[in-house]
């Protein structure tokens, strides 16, 4: 041998001693030593470490179920199931020993002999490879790999990095977690953490995802199949790579014949046996995209509720909660066949949207949420996103729904729903001015006046209340949102329900602040800032869950609750988990509650404009209801309830083409003109869902109405003070709960004395009554050469009909009542 190999041999042998010599005092530790004794000679990074090993687990899937129990979505980043050592397979287990680490049971985290046969083979080849490493450092690599560096690529690389210094660091950290834990505990700790695939962690997932199975029933092939992707899960995937993981497999099953795990003719069966993987692969799909067309809208809103309950979406993705919903699978199945029947999920431009809420005083559980579109990524299949059911999404309103607040309005101000109201055809606002549906002032210059009619002109010219919901004249809604106050209605839909979109702007997202104007304030904001009298006419973008939530509202006795689709989450180790939830609150009195349910509840009867739909599907039970229509017929809405369930849809334009939605024979389409109303395609959807909701369930009647609230509060009768001096006038008023406002007119009478009041009869408190005062001195006699002029019989111009023009500055959107 000459005198280069020479020295080459010794300098080899110099490192592989030197090495050697390092390995055994950095690793030999007594085998009764304790953690303690192996922490004092440990770096402080590995002490860390190991520390975060020992009490940090891994990213688990979280699991979402239906109120059953049934798994309806997962949400994760790594798919990984947790997996106890005695539910996975001894085949699985003896698989992985013959191919990784036949000695595992008898080392102490770090198989030193082969580690130091393996350094010297590096040393021959003048490279570092792997090699030798045990189960448990490999648990280690891939803990930091996959757990620590999960979202680093920076730390991933360097955790793979082929050096001595980073293979002896996994040494130590080996050599303590051997002395902190079980073996049976690194070994299923391990096979919770190892990949097998780009996104399939652990032989849970990996049971499921390739062979449809649990690890505990995982047979010799299968098992032998996972132990050999260990060791290359892309280049060994067997889905894509199926020779060469048939190849590994097949190897694994000779070590176990070398273990004695295996005859020799036992593992020439099994090699003879395919791969028999379930095609194709399928890991669990994560998002809600994966839990379905039925129950994606439903996943949606329930992420968005737990991000607004203290949960971001990374926490979910990797905390392995059960998370117990509210979620209904038969009322979802009867409402989504319901809005796939009225409008099919083809049918271009018209989206078909429920939402269903349980009501009640401590919760209003969302049980379903559906739309005629699916939810999903493919829009040439009319999927979405888009949160239809939940969002703020129909941009162009309810219609006449919204009645319900100015009635809700005017009862809390003191008219009951036996109180008769004036419903005149036509209706000149003086109270607010200006907007699409304006009408010039007579005699003063410049000054527009809000001007509107009803539907047709076959309205008697007035009503009870309860009738006027019913059958929805547009004057008398204008008339009593008038008498209540704008303000007191605006905050009236909201306390109710309408939270959501009441906090979005007129278009339905978010007010911005560098928009134009009327999109920088919420709809609050600008329907009583700008004094706008069509909100009661609902033509701006709603939440079809909110317009649910106000109907269990009502039903819950006046108790408002944040509607919730969560009954429970528990961690990965089964412990509830604190929901941060706002409490639930009294938005409006009970008997308030009861009387509007009740004033509502003629809407399914008789002339009801909802009639119609409800004979057809052969509804009979007690319940409120209301419809509504929007100006141009591009959207239509019905909301109603009973004491068991409320629910709404609203079917909408979700084009791009501002057109109409036309009903008739066949599916609903885009038109021109339009001619859908709350009565046809959404109450058909409602009737046609709860008449199989409510098909097992016992007749309830609605709650009694006390009598301050049926014939109104007899407070409101103004006194009748003509004929008083305007001091005793004035007193008796204000003590009534009216304010006074005088004007002094022309009379025989004497001075001061009340010749005329306005108004009289019923009028809310806090009205302002105008007193015509005598001045004392009568009015003088009219001085004329000519004849009086004849009286004229003629008709005035007619009235303006209800303008179409979209909402903008200074000019507020408008409503049209709905008919069946």
């Amino acid at each position: 041998m000459d005198r280069k190999r020479i020295a080459s041999c010794v300098s080899r042998l110099a490192v592989l001693c030197l090495v050697a010599g390092v390995l055994v005092a950095g690793l030999l530790f007594p085998v009764a030593g304790t953690l303690g004794t192996v922490s004092n000679k440990l770096s402080d990074q590995v002490k860390s470490t190991l520390a975060l090993m020992l009490n940090n687990q891994p990213p688990l899937m979280t699991t979402v179920v239906d109120k059953d129990g049934a798994p309806i979505a997962h949400l994760y980043d790594q798919y990984r199931v947790r997996t106890p050592p005695d539910k996975i397979s001894e085949h699985m287990k003896t698989a992985l020993f013959a191919i990784e680490d036949r000695r595992f049971y008898d080392h102490n985290g770090v198989d030193w002999l082969a580690t130091a046969r393996a350094l010297a083979r590096n040393n021959a080849s003048g490279e570092v490879e792997q090699g030798a490493s045990t189960l448990t450092q490999q648990y280690v690599k891939n803990y930091l790999v996959h757990v620590l560096a999960r979202t680093d690529k920076s730390a991933q690389q360097d955790a793979q990095e082929q050096s001595i210094s980073r293979k002896l660091r996994e040494a130590r950290i080996a050599v303590g977690l051997e002395m902190a834990l079980s073996k049976d505990e690194i070994l299923a700790r391990y096979l919770d953490l190892v990949p097998f695939g780009s996104t399939i962690f652990g032989i849970g997932a990996a049971a499921q995802a390739y062979f449809d199975t649990t690890p505990d029933k995982l047979t010799v092939t299968q098992s032998a199949t996972l132990a050999g992707m260990v060791n290359s899960p892309t280049a060994l995937d067997p889905e894509a790579r199926p020779d060469k993981a048939l190849q590994r497999r097949n190897l694994v099953i000779d070590a176990m014949v070398i273990d004695g795990k295996l005859s020799k003719e036992e593992a020439d069966r099994h090699k003879a046996a395919p791969l028999g993987l379930q095609t194709p692969v399928r890991p669990l799909q994560t998002g809600c995209v994966g839990a379905g067309p039925s129950y994606g809208f439903f996943c949606s809103f329930l992420v968005e509720y737990l991000t607004e309950a203290g949960f971001n979406l990374e926490e979910l993705k990797i905390g392995g909660y059960r998370i117990e919903t509210t979620l209904d699978p038969k009322i979802t199945e009867h409402a989504k066949l319901a809005v796939e029947a009225q409008a099919p999920k083809t049918t271009p431009g018209v989206a078909n949207t429920m939402a269903v809420v349980k009501p009640g005083k401590d919760a209003h559980e969302v049980v379903a949420l559906v739309a005629n579109r699916d939810y999903g990524l493919d829009k040439e299949k009319f999927q979405t996103q888009f949160d239809l059911p939940s969002g703020v999404e129909n941009k162009f309103g309810t219609g006449s729904v919204y009645k319900i607040f100015t009635a809700a309005a005017a009862l809390e101000k003191g008219i009951g729903i036996d109180t008769v109201v004036a419903s005149p055809n036509t209706y000149t606002s003086k109270v607010f001015k200006g907007g699409a549906a304006s009408c010039p002032s007579t005699g003063e210059p410049n000054t527009y006046w809000y001007c509107l009619s009803n539907h047709n002109d076959r309205y008697p010219p007035q009503m009870p209340l309860r009738q006027a919901l019913a059958t929805s004249p547009n004057t008398a809604f204008v008339i009593l949102e008038e008498k209540a106050g704008l303000q007191s209605v605006v905050d009236m839909a909201s306390k109710l329900g309408m939270r959501k979109t009441m906090a979005t702007n007129i278009a339905g997202v978010a007010p911005d602040p560098k928009a134009a104007k009327d999109l920088r304030v919420s709809q609050a904001q600008f329907y009583a800032e700008n004094n706008n009298a069509s909100f009661t006419l609902g033509p701006a973008p709603s939440s079809t869950l909110e317009l649910a939530n106000v109907a269990a509202t009502i039903m819950s006795g006046g108790t408002w609750c944040k509607p919730t689709p969560v009954r429970r989450v528990v961690d990965r180790d089964g412990k509830p988990v604190e929901l941060v939830r706002p409490p639930c609150e009294q938005a409006v009195p009970e008997p308030l509650a009861n009387a509007l349910a009740n004033g509502l509840s003629e809407d399914s009867k008789g002339q009801g404009t909802a009639a119609y739909s409800a004979r057809k599907a052969g509804w009979t039970r007690p319940m409120m209801g209301k419809t509504g229509t929007t100006e141009e017929y591009k959207s239509a809405a019905y909301v109603g309830a009973t004491p068991d369930y409320a629910g709404a849809v609203q079917v909408f334009n979700d084009s791009t083409s501002p057109k109409g939605i036309c009903v008739g024979s066949g599916a609903p389409q885009l038109c021109p003109e339009g001619n859908i109303y709350g009565g046809t395609v959404p109450a058909a959807t409602w009737f046609e869902t709860m008449m199989k909701v409510h098909a097992e369930l016992p007749e309830k009647p609605l709650p009694p109405v006390e009598e301050r609230f049926l014939h109104g509060d007899a407070q409101m009768k103004v006194p009748d003070v003509v004929g008083a001096d305007l001091n005793k006038a004035s007193a008796m008023l204000k003590e009534a709960g009216y304010q006074v406002t005088t004007v002094s007119v022309s009379s025989p009478r004497p001075p001061g004395a009340v010749v005329a009041q306005s108004p009289q009869g019923i009028a809310f408190r806090g009205t302002a009554v105008t007193l015509s005062v005598s001045s004392g001195s009568p009015p003088p006699a009219p001085v004329t050469n000519e004849p009086p002029a004849p009286v004229s019989t003629a008709p005035g111009p007619p009235a303006a009909e209800p303008s179409t023009a979209p909402p903008g500055p200074g000019s507020p959107p408008t409503g049209r009542s709905s008919s069946p």
